[in-house]
């Protein structure tokens, strides 16, 4: 049988590059060799400000990027976690025993403050708590991330741990996975790619707005004053990104031109964006098609959804037994 795998994306807007590149990318190599569970996590979404009224677009949409850009109904299952209620009840079993010292040394809650000093809730702390019984509701083996969310598979690892420690052996002990491309900088060259930040490009951005915000955002090397002085590639955000987007033959011509002063900065942002929209023009293609037939997606959530369901009420009748929540 194949290993589980679980991991999903907050219907928090539109998708990015970052989303495709840092995790929906390995996503769909990885639905080959795993059983897989996609998720839209729109609990977690709750934890900033949003528009209740936009949340059902949101999930649809986000459905239709998974779908868009490569992940087969047929072969993984696309599920929507409120939907399955198991999430909530899991996540406050574990929490009885997690020692809040966990929580408090993951990183990410600072970032998360730093972000929405106005809103500091508790969703936001105990956000790990919910990711952990995400992963562990479907039990789980391989969680594909990005490198600064490995310290939340690490505190999944440790609940698990300390559950079966306490109940008796039942959940696996995840591992992460980490991709090619796992942490995509946004176009400022300082901080992920995010759409609080107004640093990304989107997946349905047309090509000329795909243009205009590479050509006028987008950091390269500092160092790089004018068209004639040479640059250091490596420092580039922009090459970091051709990497991820041009062939190793344009790669090796980039660096070489940016060393050597041979073009400006504008002339290796013209041959990134080309390559940029031959990857986005198929992705695009496939979201207008799936836009124009919203039941066909709205179907495949809710198979997903019951599917993911099925496997949730297993693992919570076993964790009652386990914990002796039943009479």
């Amino acid at each position: 049988m194949k290993k589980r795998l679980f991991s999903g994306v907050q219907p928090s807007g539109r998708l990015h590059i970052g989303n495709l590149l840092g995790a929906i990318a390995n996503w769909i190599k990885l639905q080959e060799e795993y059983d897989a569970i996609f998720g839209i996590v729109d609990y977690h979404a709750m934890t900033v400000e949003y528009n209740p009224k936009e949340m059902p677009e949101r999930i649809v949409n986000t459905a239709i990027d998974y779908i868009a850009c490569g992940i087969d109904p047929q072969k993984s299952i696309i599920m929507v976690q409120s939907e399955v209620k198991e999430h909530v009840e899991l996540a406050w079993i574990l929490s009885t025993v997690t020692p809040l010292a966990w929580l408090q040394r993951i990183p990410t809650f600072k970032e998360k403050v730093k972000q929405q000093p106005h809103n500091v809730n508790v969703g936001l702390f105990n956000y790990p708590m919910l990711m952990a019984s995400d992963i562990l509701i479907y039990r789980s083996e391989v969680v594909p991330v990005g490198e600064d969310q490995v310290p939340h598979i690490e505190f999944t690892r440790e609940v698990a741990r300390r559950f079966n420690n306490r109940f008796g052996k039942f959940f696996p002990e995840p591992e992460a996975l980490i991709g090619r491309g796992a942490r995509v900088l946004g176009l400022d060259g300082i901080n992920k790619m995010s759409k609080s930040l107004n640093n990304a490009i989107y997946l349905d951005d047309p090509p000329d707005v795909v243009w205009e915000k590479v050509a006028k955002q987008g950091v390269t090397d500092p160092a790089r004053k004018k068209r004639t002085d040479p640059g250091n590639p490596e420092v580039c955000n922009l090459y970091s990104w051709h990497k991820l987007f041009s062939s190793q033959e344009e790669i090796r011509y980039v660096a070489e031109q940016c060393k050597n002063a041979g073009f400006g900065c504008l002339d290796c942002k013209r041959i990134l964006v080309n390559n940029m929209i031959k990857v986005l023009a198929p992705i695009q293609e496939k979201q207008k098609e799936l836009r124009n037939n919203r039941k066909k997606v709205i179907e495949i959530l809710i198979s997903g959804t019951e599917k993911a369901k099925k496997i949730a009420q297993e693992t919570m009748q076993e964790v009652k037994r386990l914990t002796g929540l039943y009479i």
